[in-house]
Protein backbone atom coordinates (compact mmCIF):
# COMPACT_ATOMS: atom_id res chain seq x y z
CA UNK A 1 0.00 0.00 0.00
CA UNK A 2 1.01 3.48 -0.77
CA UNK A 3 2.60 5.42 1.89
CA UNK A 4 0.36 8.79 1.94
CA UNK A 5 2.79 11.87 1.66
CA UNK A 6 3.12 14.53 4.39
CA UNK A 7 2.87 17.64 2.09
CA UNK A 8 1.58 17.53 -1.34
CA UNK A 9 1.19 20.35 -4.07
CA UNK A 10 -1.03 20.29 -7.02
CA UNK A 11 -0.44 22.81 -10.08
CA UNK A 12 1.96 25.41 -8.16
CA UNK A 13 2.36 28.41 -9.41
CA UNK A 14 4.36 31.73 -8.20
CA UNK A 15 4.67 35.20 -10.55
CA UNK A 16 7.84 37.04 -10.10
CA UNK A 17 8.45 40.17 -11.94
CA UNK A 18 6.53 40.23 -14.73
CA UNK A 19 6.46 36.49 -15.44
CA UNK A 20 6.27 33.20 -14.22
CA UNK A 21 8.69 31.78 -11.70
CA UNK A 22 6.89 28.24 -11.48
CA UNK A 23 3.92 27.04 -13.16
CA UNK A 24 2.13 24.07 -12.43
CA UNK A 25 4.31 22.07 -10.70
CA UNK A 26 3.05 19.39 -9.11
CA UNK A 27 5.19 18.06 -5.64
CA UNK A 28 4.57 15.32 -2.74
CA UNK A 29 6.70 14.47 0.34
CA UNK A 30 6.79 11.61 2.19
CA UNK A 31 7.14 11.00 5.48
CA UNK A 32 10.78 9.55 4.91
CA UNK A 33 11.94 11.29 2.46
CA UNK A 34 16.00 12.55 2.11
CA UNK A 35 15.58 14.70 -0.90
CA UNK A 36 18.20 16.63 -2.41
CA UNK A 37 17.13 20.17 -4.00
CA UNK A 38 19.43 20.75 -7.33
CA UNK A 39 18.98 23.49 -9.68
CA UNK A 40 21.36 26.19 -10.76
CA UNK A 41 21.67 29.68 -8.69
CA UNK A 42 18.29 31.66 -9.66
CA UNK A 43 15.81 28.95 -10.74
CA UNK A 44 14.37 29.47 -7.52
CA UNK A 45 15.69 26.59 -5.04
CA UNK A 46 15.13 29.48 -1.50
CA UNK A 47 11.76 30.22 -3.13
CA UNK A 48 10.33 26.65 -3.42
CA UNK A 49 11.73 26.08 0.25
CA UNK A 50 10.04 28.68 1.69
CA UNK A 51 6.79 27.87 -0.36
CA UNK A 52 6.66 24.61 1.22
CA UNK A 53 7.23 26.29 4.75
CA UNK A 54 4.43 28.54 3.74
CA UNK A 55 6.89 31.72 4.10
CA UNK A 56 5.27 32.78 0.52
CA UNK A 57 2.22 32.62 -0.38
CA UNK A 58 1.56 31.27 -4.10
CA UNK A 59 -0.44 32.57 -6.98
CA UNK A 60 -1.71 29.06 -7.74
CA UNK A 61 -2.28 25.40 -6.71
CA UNK A 62 -3.22 23.36 -3.94
CA UNK A 63 -1.13 22.91 -1.25
CA UNK A 64 -2.29 20.08 1.26
CA UNK A 65 -0.13 18.89 4.71
CA UNK A 66 -1.26 16.04 7.17
CA UNK A 67 -2.81 17.16 10.65
CA UNK A 68 -0.21 18.07 13.10
CA UNK A 69 2.73 18.00 10.91
CA UNK A 70 5.59 20.55 11.85
CA UNK A 71 7.46 22.00 9.24
CA UNK A 72 11.24 23.78 10.30
CA UNK A 73 13.37 25.88 7.71
CA UNK A 74 16.97 26.24 8.26
CA UNK A 75 17.63 29.41 6.36
CA UNK A 76 20.52 30.22 4.57
CA UNK A 77 21.24 33.93 6.23
CA UNK A 78 18.46 34.17 9.15
CA UNK A 79 17.73 37.04 10.76
CA UNK A 80 19.44 38.29 14.06
CA UNK A 81 18.75 42.15 14.30
CA UNK A 82 17.02 42.47 17.34
CA UNK A 83 18.18 39.92 19.61
CA UNK A 84 20.47 40.63 22.14
CA UNK A 85 22.39 37.02 22.36
CA UNK A 86 22.39 33.60 19.90
CA UNK A 87 20.14 32.13 23.16
CA UNK A 88 17.84 34.81 22.50
CA UNK A 89 17.31 33.54 18.86
CA UNK A 90 17.47 30.09 19.41
CA UNK A 91 14.45 30.61 21.80
CA UNK A 92 12.46 33.40 19.45
CA UNK A 93 9.10 33.07 18.73
CA UNK A 94 5.74 30.92 19.37
CA UNK A 95 6.85 27.70 17.72
CA UNK A 96 10.25 28.12 19.65
CA UNK A 97 11.78 25.15 20.64
CA UNK A 98 12.34 23.88 24.59
CA UNK A 99 15.00 25.67 25.64
CA UNK A 100 16.62 22.10 27.33
CA UNK A 101 16.46 20.42 23.99
CA UNK A 102 18.15 23.92 22.55
CA UNK A 103 21.24 23.74 25.16
CA UNK A 104 21.57 20.07 25.21
CA UNK A 105 22.49 20.35 21.37
CA UNK A 106 24.22 23.56 21.79
CA UNK A 107 26.65 21.60 24.20
CA UNK A 108 26.85 19.17 21.28
CA UNK A 109 27.92 21.56 18.79
CA UNK A 110 30.72 23.39 21.11
CA UNK A 111 28.01 26.44 20.77
CA UNK A 112 28.24 29.48 23.55
CA UNK A 113 24.29 30.82 23.08
CA UNK A 114 25.16 33.45 25.56
CA UNK A 115 27.62 35.14 22.75
CA UNK A 116 26.53 38.60 21.48
CA UNK A 117 24.26 37.88 18.26
CA UNK A 118 25.62 41.13 16.42
CA UNK A 119 29.61 40.28 16.92
CA UNK A 120 28.84 36.34 16.79
CA UNK A 121 30.98 34.82 13.12
CA UNK A 122 29.42 33.22 10.37
CA UNK A 123 29.80 29.90 11.62
CA UNK A 124 28.35 30.72 15.33
CA UNK A 125 24.96 32.17 13.52
CA UNK A 126 24.75 28.83 12.00
CA UNK A 127 25.17 26.92 14.68
CA UNK A 128 23.03 28.99 16.60
CA UNK A 129 20.37 28.47 13.73
CA UNK A 130 21.12 24.54 13.51
CA UNK A 131 20.40 24.59 17.33
CA UNK A 132 16.80 26.49 16.84
CA UNK A 133 15.96 23.78 13.83
CA UNK A 134 16.98 20.46 15.29
CA UNK A 135 15.29 21.07 18.55
CA UNK A 136 12.17 21.98 17.25
CA UNK A 137 11.51 18.35 16.54
CA UNK A 138 10.31 18.50 13.12
CA UNK A 139 8.58 16.26 10.52
CA UNK A 140 9.61 17.71 7.41
CA UNK A 141 13.00 20.10 7.85
CA UNK A 142 13.82 22.31 5.29
CA UNK A 143 17.80 22.84 5.18
CA UNK A 144 19.17 25.69 2.85
CA UNK A 145 22.75 25.45 2.29
CA UNK A 146 23.06 23.58 5.58
CA UNK A 147 27.01 23.46 5.83
CA UNK A 148 28.20 26.75 4.94
CA UNK A 149 30.78 28.35 7.24
CA UNK A 150 30.47 25.37 9.54
CA UNK A 151 33.95 23.12 10.44
CA UNK A 152 34.67 19.58 8.96
CA UNK A 153 33.67 18.39 12.57
CA UNK A 154 30.52 19.81 12.42
CA UNK A 155 29.53 19.12 9.29
CA UNK A 156 30.47 15.15 10.24
CA UNK A 157 28.26 15.59 13.63
CA UNK A 158 25.25 17.00 11.59
CA UNK A 159 25.29 13.79 9.04
CA UNK A 160 25.63 11.66 11.78
CA UNK A 161 22.30 13.22 13.55
CA UNK A 162 20.74 13.73 9.76
CA UNK A 163 21.22 9.85 9.38
CA UNK A 164 19.37 9.00 12.28
CA UNK A 165 16.44 11.12 12.16
CA UNK A 166 13.42 9.72 11.38
CA UNK A 167 11.71 12.59 9.79
CA UNK A 168 11.80 13.41 6.03
CA UNK A 169 13.84 16.68 4.92
CA UNK A 170 14.71 18.30 1.58
CA UNK A 171 18.07 19.78 1.36
CA UNK A 172 20.17 22.55 -0.81
CA UNK A 173 23.70 22.44 -0.78
CA UNK A 174 26.45 22.83 -2.57
CA UNK A 175 28.45 19.81 -0.64
CA UNK A 176 28.44 17.06 -3.07
CA UNK A 177 29.90 14.94 -0.28
CA UNK A 178 27.33 15.46 1.77
CA UNK A 179 24.49 15.28 -0.62
CA UNK A 180 25.70 11.87 -1.49
CA UNK A 181 25.90 10.30 2.06
CA UNK A 182 22.43 11.58 3.24
CA UNK A 183 19.62 11.70 -0.02
CA UNK A 184 17.99 8.94 -1.42
CA UNK A 185 15.63 10.81 -4.04
CA UNK A 186 16.63 14.06 -6.03
CA UNK A 187 14.31 17.49 -7.22
CA UNK A 188 15.69 18.90 -10.29
CA UNK A 189 14.23 22.36 -10.42
CA UNK A 190 14.96 23.54 -14.33
CA UNK A 191 13.92 26.12 -16.34
CA UNK A 192 10.42 26.26 -13.91
CA UNK A 193 10.19 22.45 -13.74
CA UNK A 194 10.43 20.41 -11.13
CA UNK A 195 11.48 16.58 -12.04
CA UNK A 196 11.61 14.00 -9.29
CA UNK A 197 13.54 11.01 -9.42
CA UNK A 198 14.25 8.31 -6.36
CA UNK A 199 17.59 8.24 -6.53
CA UNK A 200 20.16 9.63 -4.12
CA UNK A 201 22.36 12.47 -5.36
CA UNK A 202 24.76 10.11 -6.27
CA UNK A 203 23.02 9.37 -9.34
CA UNK A 204 21.99 12.45 -10.35
CA UNK A 205 24.55 13.13 -13.00
CA UNK A 206 24.12 10.42 -14.79
CA UNK A 207 20.28 11.09 -15.03
CA UNK A 208 20.88 14.98 -15.49
CA UNK A 209 23.28 13.96 -18.56
CA UNK A 210 20.50 11.22 -19.97
CA UNK A 211 17.83 14.10 -19.41
CA UNK A 212 20.00 17.13 -21.82
CA UNK A 213 21.06 14.13 -24.39
CA UNK A 214 17.41 13.57 -24.65
CA UNK A 215 16.18 16.87 -25.21
CA UNK A 216 19.19 17.41 -27.46
CA UNK A 217 17.77 14.83 -29.90
CA UNK A 218 14.54 15.77 -29.70
CA UNK A 219 15.40 19.49 -30.72
CA UNK A 220 17.80 17.98 -33.54
CA UNK A 221 14.89 16.14 -35.00
CA UNK A 222 12.83 19.12 -35.05
CA UNK A 223 15.84 21.15 -36.18
CA UNK A 224 14.55 23.68 -33.76
CA UNK A 225 17.46 26.28 -33.95
CA UNK A 226 16.25 28.92 -31.45
CA UNK A 227 15.48 25.74 -29.08
CA UNK A 228 19.75 24.16 -29.53
CA UNK A 229 21.03 27.93 -28.93
CA UNK A 230 18.55 28.11 -25.96
CA UNK A 231 20.44 24.55 -24.12
CA UNK A 232 24.21 26.02 -25.05
CA UNK A 233 24.92 25.62 -21.29
CA UNK A 234 22.73 22.89 -20.97
CA UNK A 235 25.35 20.77 -23.71
CA UNK A 236 28.25 22.20 -22.41
CA UNK A 237 27.56 20.64 -18.58
CA UNK A 238 28.09 17.04 -19.84
CA UNK A 239 31.06 18.46 -22.34
CA UNK A 240 32.43 20.42 -18.92
CA UNK A 241 32.34 17.11 -16.97
CA UNK A 242 34.13 14.95 -19.63
CA UNK A 243 37.13 17.40 -19.99
CA UNK A 244 37.12 17.37 -16.28
CA UNK A 245 37.75 13.69 -16.39
CA UNK A 246 40.48 14.07 -17.94
CA UNK A 247 41.95 17.18 -15.78
CA UNK A 248 41.50 14.96 -12.53
CA UNK A 249 43.69 12.33 -14.26
CA UNK A 250 46.14 14.79 -15.02
CA UNK A 251 45.89 15.69 -11.20
CA UNK A 252 46.46 12.24 -9.78
CA UNK A 253 49.46 12.62 -11.58
CA UNK A 254 50.61 15.29 -10.55
CA UNK A 255 49.61 14.44 -6.67
CA UNK A 256 52.34 11.44 -7.40
CA UNK A 257 54.80 13.80 -8.53
CA UNK A 258 54.78 16.23 -5.44
CA UNK A 259 54.03 12.40 -3.28
CA UNK A 260 57.60 11.66 -4.60
CA UNK A 261 58.88 15.01 -3.64
CA UNK A 262 57.70 14.37 0.30
CA UNK A 263 58.98 12.42 2.94
CA UNK A 264 56.57 9.63 4.22
CA UNK A 265 56.12 11.40 7.48
CA UNK A 266 54.43 14.24 5.43
CA UNK A 267 57.10 17.15 6.04
CA UNK A 268 59.20 18.60 2.40
CA UNK A 269 62.57 17.44 1.90
CA UNK A 270 63.80 21.10 2.22
CA UNK A 271 67.26 20.15 2.20
CA UNK A 272 67.36 17.50 -0.88
CA UNK A 273 65.54 19.40 -3.43
CA UNK A 274 67.46 19.85 -6.29
CA UNK A 275 68.99 23.27 -7.11
CA UNK A 276 66.74 23.63 -10.40
CA UNK A 277 63.50 23.04 -8.24
CA UNK A 278 64.25 25.88 -6.36
CA UNK A 279 63.73 28.53 -9.06
CA UNK A 280 60.18 27.07 -9.86
CA UNK A 281 59.39 27.69 -5.86
CA UNK A 282 56.85 30.17 -5.06
CA UNK A 283 56.54 29.82 -1.85
CA UNK A 284 58.91 28.45 0.95
CA UNK A 285 59.08 28.19 4.48
CA UNK A 286 61.52 26.72 6.84
CA UNK A 287 60.92 25.44 10.16
CA UNK A 288 57.73 28.34 11.01
CA UNK A 289 56.17 28.99 14.40
CA UNK A 290 53.15 31.23 15.21
CA UNK A 291 51.60 31.96 18.58
CA UNK A 292 49.37 33.92 19.93
CA UNK A 293 49.28 35.22 23.73
CA UNK A 294 51.46 35.14 26.41
CA UNK A 295 52.51 33.15 29.44
CA UNK A 296 50.08 30.40 30.53
CA UNK A 297 47.72 31.53 28.11
CA UNK A 298 50.19 31.86 25.21
CA UNK A 299 49.02 29.33 22.58
CA UNK A 300 50.89 27.48 19.65
CA UNK A 301 48.98 27.70 16.43
CA UNK A 302 51.79 26.59 13.66
CA UNK A 303 54.46 24.50 14.84
CA UNK A 304 57.63 24.15 13.14
CA UNK A 305 56.18 23.55 9.57
CA UNK A 306 58.30 23.36 6.97
CA UNK A 307 57.12 23.23 2.88
CA UNK A 308 58.34 24.06 -0.56
CA UNK A 309 55.32 25.25 -2.78
CA UNK A 310 56.22 24.95 -6.23
CA UNK A 311 54.55 27.10 -9.60
CA UNK A 312 51.85 25.34 -10.04
CA UNK A 313 50.64 23.55 -7.23
CA UNK A 314 46.99 23.32 -5.71
CA UNK A 315 47.35 23.70 -1.72
CA UNK A 316 44.12 22.90 0.21
CA UNK A 317 43.91 23.81 3.75
CA UNK A 318 41.85 22.12 5.84
CA UNK A 319 40.86 21.71 9.59
CA UNK A 320 38.49 22.81 12.52
CA UNK A 321 37.75 26.35 12.85
CA UNK A 322 40.09 27.64 15.18
CA UNK A 323 42.65 25.84 14.07
CA UNK A 324 45.02 28.11 12.34
CA UNK A 325 43.75 28.10 8.67
CA UNK A 326 43.48 31.90 8.46
CA UNK A 327 47.00 32.68 10.05
CA UNK A 328 48.37 29.92 7.80
CA UNK A 329 47.37 31.58 4.64
CA UNK A 330 48.10 34.62 6.24
CA UNK A 331 51.64 33.59 6.73
CA UNK A 332 52.29 31.73 3.58
CA UNK A 333 50.98 35.15 1.80
CA UNK A 334 53.27 36.95 3.54
CA UNK A 335 50.21 38.87 5.28
CA UNK A 336 51.63 38.10 8.75
CA UNK A 337 55.04 37.51 9.75
CA UNK A 338 56.42 34.24 12.08
CA UNK A 339 57.74 34.31 15.47
CA UNK A 340 60.41 31.58 14.13
CA UNK A 341 61.19 30.35 11.36
CA UNK A 342 61.44 31.80 7.57
CA UNK A 343 59.06 32.38 4.84
CA UNK A 344 60.71 33.56 1.66
CA UNK A 345 58.22 34.29 -1.25
CA UNK A 346 59.33 34.62 -5.21
CA UNK A 347 60.04 37.96 -6.26
CA UNK A 348 57.54 37.82 -8.79
CA UNK A 349 54.64 36.51 -7.28
CA UNK A 350 51.81 38.29 -7.94
CA UNK A 351 48.46 37.56 -6.21
CA UNK A 352 44.35 37.84 -6.30
CA UNK A 353 42.44 36.80 -2.91
CA UNK A 354 38.54 35.97 -3.59
CA UNK A 355 36.86 35.48 -0.33
CA UNK A 356 33.52 35.98 -0.95
CA UNK A 357 33.02 39.65 -0.01
CA UNK A 358 29.51 40.09 -2.02
CA UNK A 359 29.00 42.99 -0.19
CA UNK A 360 31.37 44.89 -2.32
CA UNK A 361 29.35 44.45 -5.05
CA UNK A 362 27.00 47.18 -5.67
CA UNK A 363 23.58 46.84 -5.99
CA UNK A 364 23.33 49.39 -7.99
CA UNK A 365 26.34 48.74 -10.81
CA UNK A 366 25.09 46.77 -14.22
CA UNK A 367 26.84 43.17 -14.68
CA UNK A 368 29.34 45.31 -17.35
CA UNK A 369 29.90 47.72 -14.65
CA UNK A 370 31.72 45.47 -12.28
CA UNK A 371 33.51 43.24 -14.88
CA UNK A 372 34.41 46.04 -17.68
CA UNK A 373 33.77 49.31 -16.11
CA UNK A 374 30.78 49.92 -18.24
CA UNK A 375 32.07 49.25 -21.37
CA UNK A 376 32.31 46.12 -23.91
CA UNK A 377 35.77 44.74 -23.36
CA UNK A 378 37.62 43.18 -20.74
CA UNK A 379 41.12 42.65 -20.06
CA UNK A 380 41.06 38.74 -18.58
CA UNK A 381 45.03 37.69 -17.91
CA UNK A 382 46.39 40.03 -21.04
CA UNK A 383 43.60 38.60 -23.61
CA UNK A 384 40.81 40.79 -24.36
CA UNK A 385 37.38 39.59 -24.36
CA UNK A 386 33.87 40.78 -25.00
CA UNK A 387 32.48 41.00 -22.24
CA UNK A 388 28.70 39.59 -23.14
CA UNK A 389 31.24 36.68 -24.41
CA UNK A 390 32.89 36.29 -21.11
CA UNK A 391 30.11 36.69 -19.18
CA UNK A 392 28.66 33.65 -20.73
CA UNK A 393 32.06 31.68 -19.84
CA UNK A 394 30.93 32.21 -16.21
CA UNK A 395 27.26 30.44 -16.98
CA UNK A 396 25.38 33.94 -17.28
CA UNK A 397 23.13 34.41 -19.97
CA UNK A 398 25.18 37.30 -22.32
CA UNK A 399 21.53 39.08 -22.47
CA UNK A 400 22.36 39.91 -18.81
CA UNK A 401 24.84 42.22 -19.45
CA UNK A 402 22.76 45.10 -18.35
CA UNK A 403 21.20 43.56 -15.66
CA UNK A 404 21.54 45.19 -12.02
CA UNK A 405 23.64 43.25 -9.18
CA UNK A 406 20.82 43.71 -7.05
CA UNK A 407 18.68 41.47 -8.95
CA UNK A 408 21.19 38.49 -9.08
CA UNK A 409 20.62 35.54 -6.51
CA UNK A 410 23.28 35.08 -3.68
CA UNK A 411 24.64 32.22 -6.10
CA UNK A 412 25.04 34.82 -9.15
CA UNK A 413 26.70 37.23 -6.91
CA UNK A 414 29.30 34.65 -5.88
CA UNK A 415 30.18 33.99 -9.76
CA UNK A 416 30.23 37.14 -10.80
CA UNK A 417 32.82 38.04 -8.06
CA UNK A 418 35.01 35.01 -9.27
CA UNK A 419 34.44 35.97 -13.19
CA UNK A 420 35.95 39.83 -12.16
CA UNK A 421 38.75 38.53 -10.31
CA UNK A 422 39.87 35.58 -12.44
CA UNK A 423 40.32 38.13 -15.14
CA UNK A 424 43.34 39.95 -12.90
CA UNK A 425 46.45 39.11 -13.99
CA UNK A 426 47.89 37.11 -11.27
CA UNK A 427 50.42 34.35 -10.58
CA UNK A 428 49.13 33.73 -7.37
CA UNK A 429 45.39 32.66 -6.52
CA UNK A 430 43.84 32.46 -2.61
CA UNK A 431 40.82 30.76 -2.58
CA UNK A 432 39.13 31.52 1.14
CA UNK A 433 35.46 29.39 1.29
CA UNK A 434 35.06 29.97 -2.48
CA UNK A 435 32.58 27.29 -2.80
CA UNK A 436 29.82 29.12 -0.62
CA UNK A 437 26.27 29.40 -2.24
CA UNK A 438 27.79 28.57 -5.48
CA UNK A 439 25.71 26.02 -7.38
CA UNK A 440 26.87 22.53 -8.48
CA UNK A 441 27.14 23.76 -12.48
CA UNK A 442 29.50 26.82 -11.16
CA UNK A 443 31.47 24.45 -8.66
CA UNK A 444 32.77 22.48 -12.07
CA UNK A 445 32.94 25.30 -13.83
CA UNK A 446 35.18 26.68 -10.97
CA UNK A 447 37.25 23.32 -11.06
CA UNK A 448 38.01 23.70 -14.36
CA UNK A 449 39.34 27.28 -14.21
CA UNK A 450 41.54 26.61 -11.13
CA UNK A 451 43.03 23.65 -13.36
CA UNK A 452 43.61 25.85 -16.21
CA UNK A 453 45.05 28.44 -13.81
CA UNK A 454 49.04 28.42 -14.53
CA UNK A 455 50.03 29.77 -11.11
CA UNK A 456 49.81 28.67 -7.74
CA UNK A 457 46.85 28.45 -5.81
CA UNK A 458 45.65 28.01 -1.96
CA UNK A 459 42.27 26.96 -0.85
CA UNK A 460 41.01 27.45 2.40
CA UNK A 461 37.55 24.95 1.78
CA UNK A 462 35.04 22.81 3.95
CA UNK A 463 34.36 21.00 0.67
CA UNK A 464 35.21 17.85 0.65
CA UNK A 465 34.21 16.62 -3.15
CA UNK A 466 35.63 19.86 -3.96
CA UNK A 467 38.97 19.80 -2.80
CA UNK A 468 39.50 15.84 -3.71
CA UNK A 469 38.72 17.19 -7.46
CA UNK A 470 41.33 20.13 -7.02
CA UNK A 471 44.40 20.22 -5.33
CA UNK A 472 47.54 18.42 -5.19
CA UNK A 473 48.86 18.88 -1.49
CA UNK A 474 46.45 18.98 1.74
CA UNK A 475 47.66 20.88 4.50
CA UNK A 476 45.57 19.07 7.64
CA UNK A 477 45.98 21.06 11.10
CA UNK A 478 44.80 19.46 13.70
CA UNK A 479 44.60 22.01 16.50
CA UNK A 480 47.73 21.68 18.51
CA UNK A 481 50.18 23.56 15.85
CA UNK A 482 51.23 20.47 13.93
CA UNK A 483 50.41 20.15 10.36
CA UNK A 484 50.10 16.80 8.30
CA UNK A 485 51.58 17.51 4.20
CA UNK A 486 49.44 15.34 2.17
CA UNK A 487 50.14 14.64 -1.39
CA UNK A 488 46.63 14.10 -2.43
CA UNK A 489 42.85 15.52 -1.67
CA UNK A 490 40.99 15.85 1.43
CA UNK A 491 40.10 12.13 1.31
CA UNK A 492 43.74 11.13 1.74
CA UNK A 493 44.42 13.40 4.87
CA UNK A 494 40.73 11.93 6.04
CA UNK A 495 42.66 8.40 5.55
CA UNK A 496 45.62 8.98 6.94
CA UNK A 497 43.81 10.90 10.52
CA UNK A 498 41.71 7.62 10.70
CA UNK A 499 45.26 5.56 10.64
CA UNK A 500 46.61 7.71 13.58
CA UNK A 501 43.38 7.80 15.30
CA UNK A 502 43.22 4.07 15.34
CA UNK A 503 47.33 3.19 15.96
CA UNK A 504 46.84 5.79 18.75
CA UNK A 505 43.49 4.26 20.17
CA UNK A 506 46.01 0.52 19.70
CA UNK A 507 48.61 2.31 22.25
CA UNK A 508 46.42 3.69 25.28
CA UNK A 509 44.66 0.32 25.33
CA UNK A 510 47.49 -1.35 25.46
CA UNK A 511 48.37 0.99 27.75
CA UNK A 512 45.48 0.63 30.32
CA UNK A 513 45.28 -3.02 30.00
CA UNK A 514 48.32 -4.69 29.53
CA UNK A 515 50.87 -5.76 32.20
CA UNK A 516 54.27 -4.26 32.54
CA UNK A 517 55.96 -6.03 29.52
CA UNK A 518 58.52 -8.83 30.12
CA UNK A 519 62.43 -8.12 28.73
CA UNK A 520 62.66 -8.75 25.33
CA UNK A 521 63.07 -11.94 24.27
CA UNK A 522 64.27 -13.39 20.68
CA UNK A 523 61.39 -14.17 18.57
CA UNK A 524 60.97 -16.31 16.05
CA UNK A 525 59.04 -15.09 12.78
CA UNK A 526 57.80 -18.70 11.77
CA UNK A 527 53.95 -18.69 11.55
CA UNK A 528 51.70 -21.52 13.62
CA UNK A 529 49.56 -23.67 11.41
CA UNK A 530 46.71 -21.51 12.53
CA UNK A 531 48.39 -18.59 11.25
CA UNK A 532 49.16 -20.03 8.55
CA UNK A 533 45.88 -21.14 7.54
CA UNK A 534 44.30 -17.67 8.35
CA UNK A 535 46.84 -15.72 6.15
CA UNK A 536 45.81 -17.88 3.46
CA UNK A 537 41.68 -17.87 4.27
CA UNK A 538 41.40 -14.66 5.44
CA UNK A 539 41.50 -13.12 1.68
CA UNK A 540 38.03 -14.67 0.58
CA UNK A 541 36.27 -14.15 3.75
CA UNK A 542 37.01 -10.39 3.69
CA UNK A 543 35.48 -10.53 0.10
CA UNK A 544 32.23 -12.33 1.56
CA UNK A 545 31.64 -10.06 4.27
CA UNK A 546 32.86 -7.18 1.61
CA UNK A 547 29.54 -8.65 -0.65
CA UNK A 548 27.55 -8.89 2.33
CA UNK A 549 27.83 -5.76 3.47
CA UNK A 550 27.18 -4.26 -0.31
CA UNK A 551 23.87 -6.48 -0.41
CA UNK A 552 22.79 -5.43 2.91
CA UNK A 553 23.51 -1.51 1.87
CA UNK A 554 21.49 -1.82 -1.11
CA UNK A 555 18.68 -3.12 0.88
CA UNK A 556 18.65 -0.39 3.43
CA UNK A 557 18.29 2.30 0.24
CA UNK A 558 14.91 1.06 -0.14
CA UNK A 559 13.44 4.38 1.09
CA UNK A 560 10.16 2.63 2.40
CA UNK A 561 11.90 -0.05 3.87
CA UNK A 562 11.53 1.27 7.58
CA UNK A 563 8.07 2.10 7.43
CA UNK A 564 6.80 -1.20 5.48
CA UNK A 565 8.96 -3.20 6.97
CA UNK A 566 10.69 -1.75 10.73
CA UNK A 567 11.57 -5.25 12.08
CA UNK A 568 13.43 -6.28 9.12
CA UNK A 569 14.89 -2.41 8.84
CA UNK A 570 16.31 -3.04 12.32
CA UNK A 571 17.38 -6.46 11.58
CA UNK A 572 19.87 -5.17 8.24
CA UNK A 573 20.85 -2.50 10.37
CA UNK A 574 22.15 -4.59 13.06
CA UNK A 575 23.53 -7.66 10.22
CA UNK A 576 25.20 -4.66 8.32
CA UNK A 577 26.97 -3.07 11.63
CA UNK A 578 27.92 -6.92 12.47
CA UNK A 579 29.56 -7.41 9.10
CA UNK A 580 31.48 -3.98 8.98
CA UNK A 581 33.21 -5.15 12.13
CA UNK A 582 34.01 -8.60 11.61
CA UNK A 583 35.51 -7.30 8.26
CA UNK A 584 37.79 -4.75 10.47
CA UNK A 585 38.68 -7.30 12.47
CA UNK A 586 39.50 -9.60 9.72
CA UNK A 587 41.68 -7.05 7.81
CA UNK A 588 43.41 -6.11 11.00
CA UNK A 589 44.42 -9.73 11.54
CA UNK A 590 45.74 -10.28 7.94
CA UNK A 591 47.70 -6.95 8.28
CA UNK A 592 49.44 -8.68 11.38
CA UNK A 593 50.02 -12.06 9.44
CA UNK A 594 51.05 -10.16 6.32
CA UNK A 595 53.82 -8.21 8.59
CA UNK A 596 55.01 -11.78 10.16
CA UNK A 597 55.46 -13.10 6.79
CA UNK A 598 57.31 -10.21 5.59
CA UNK A 599 59.55 -10.44 8.50
CA UNK A 600 59.95 -14.36 7.81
Amino acid sequence: MAIAPILSWEGLGLIQGSGWLFQGLDLNIGPRDRLALIGRNGAGKTTLLRLIANQVEADKGLRSVQPGTRIVMLEQDPFFTGFDTLLDFALSGEDAPPRHEVEAIAGQLGIDLSRDATSASGGERRRASLCRALASEPDLLLLDEPTNHLDLATIDWLESWLSRYKGAFVVISHDRTFLTRLTNATLWLDRGALRRKDVGFGGYEAWEDQVYTEETHAAEKLDARLKLEAHWLERGVTARRKRNQGRLAKLWEMRAQRAAMLSPAGTAKLAIVADDSKTKSAIVAEHVTKAFGEGEARRVIIRDFSLRIQRGDRIGIVGANGSGKTTLLRLLTGELEPDDGQITLAKTLKGTVIDQQRSLLSPEKRLRDVLAEGGDWIDVRGIRKHVQGYLKEFLFDPGMVDAKVGTLSGGERSRLLLAREFARESNLLVLDEPTNDLDLETLDLLQEVIADYEGTVLIVSHDRDFLDRTVTITLGLDGSGNIDIIAGGYADWEAKRKQVTTASTRAERSRNTAPPPPPPKPKSTKLTYKDQRDYELLPARIEELDAAIARDEAALADADLYTRDPAKFAALSEALEASRAQKDAAEERWLELAELVEGA
